[in-house]
C-alpha cells in the first residue's frame, strides 16, 4: 500500500461527491486523515459512512468558514472541488444574472476558502484547486463557465509566486461523469456523452477516480507549483 500520505491532515472542500469524494477516498486509502466538507447532509452522511470525516460548511459563508479552520489546526493538504453549472448557454441569450450566481455558487466561495485556510496551511503544504476545461476549451455556448473557470486559473501562477511556503496548482478536468450532469433528465445525458466520446481522443468521457490521480500527484509532488494540469481524455 503507498502510504505517501500517512497521518497527513487533508481537507477536500466538496467532497462529498463527484471528483472531490474520489480524491477524499484515494487520499483515505493512504492513510491520510481526510475531512469532507459541503453543503448537502444527505451527500456528507453517505460519505461520513464510508468512514471520512465530515463537517457542513457553506463556503460562501466566510465566518463559518474561519471558524472552521480554526477548529480543524494544521493542515497539509487542502483540495478545494467547489462545483457550479450556472452560466452555459450561448452568449447572445445568456442572462448576465444567472453567470452573477455562478460567479457566486463557484468563484467567490473558492477564494474564501483559501483565504480562510491559508494561515494554518503547514509549510510544504499544498492547495489544489478543481477548475474545469471550459476555461480554454473554446465550445461553443461556454464563454460563461469559461470566464468563471479562467479567472481561477489565471490567479493559480500568482498566487505560487506570493505564497513561496506552500504549493498551489489546479486540475482542470474535461467531460467527467459526475452529479454534476445531472441537470440533465438522464436520457440526454447519455447522448451528450455519447456525443462528447465521439470527439474525445481518448473515446470516452472521464471518470471521477481519474481525475482524483492527478490531485494526488499534484499535492506529493514537491517540484509542482503555479500550474494548471488539464486532465480531459485530449479533448482540448
Amino acid at each position: 500500500m503507498n502510504t505517501l500520505f500517512q497521518n497527513k491532515k487533508i481537507i477536500v472542500a466538496g467532497g462529498s461527491s463527484g471528483i472531490g469524494l474520489a480524491a477524499a477516498t484515494q487520499f483515505e486509502e493512504q492513510q491520510a486523515q481526510v475531512t469532507v466538507t459541503g453543503r448537502n447532509t444527505d451527500k456528507l452522511k453517505a460519505a461520513a459512512e464510508t468512514g471520512l470525516l465530515t463537517a457542513v460548511i457553506d463556503s460562501s459563508d466566510r465566518e463559518t468558514l474561519d471558524t472552521f479552520f480554526k477548529n480543524h489546526g494544521p493542515v497539509d493538504h487542502l483540495v478545494i472541488s467547489l462545483s457550479g453549472s450556472k452560466g452555459i448557454g450561448n452568449f447572445e441569450a445568456l442572462s448576465l444574472q444567472v453567470l452573477r450566481e455562478g460567479f457566486e455558487e463557484k468563484y467567490w466561495p473558492v477564494l474564501n476558502t483559501v483565504q480562510a485556510a491559508l494561515p494554518f496551511i503547514n509549510k510544504g503544504g499544498s492547495i489544489t484547486l478543481v477548475t474545469a476545461i471550459s476555461a480554454t476549451a473554446q465550445l461553443p455556448g461556454t464563454s460563461g463557465l469559461a470566464a468563471l473557470n479562467g479567472a481561477l486559473e489565471i490567479m493559480v501562477p500568482v498566487w505560487a509566486k506570493e505564497l513561496t511556503h506552500i504549493r498551489i496548482n489546479a486540475v482542470s478536468p474535461g467531460v467527467v461523469d459526475t452529479s454534476w450532469w445531472n441537470f440533465l433528465p438522464e436520457q440526454e445525458k447519455h447522448e451528450t456523452f455519447k456525443q462528447y466520446a465521439a470527439q474525445i481522443p481518448a473515446g470516452r468521457v472521464g471518470k471521477p477516480g481519474e481525475i482524483a490521480h492527478v490531485i494526488l500527484f499534484l499535492a506529493a509532488n514537491e517540484y509542482m507549483t503555479g500550474k494548471v494540469i488539464g486532465c480531459d481524455g485530449g479533448m482540448s
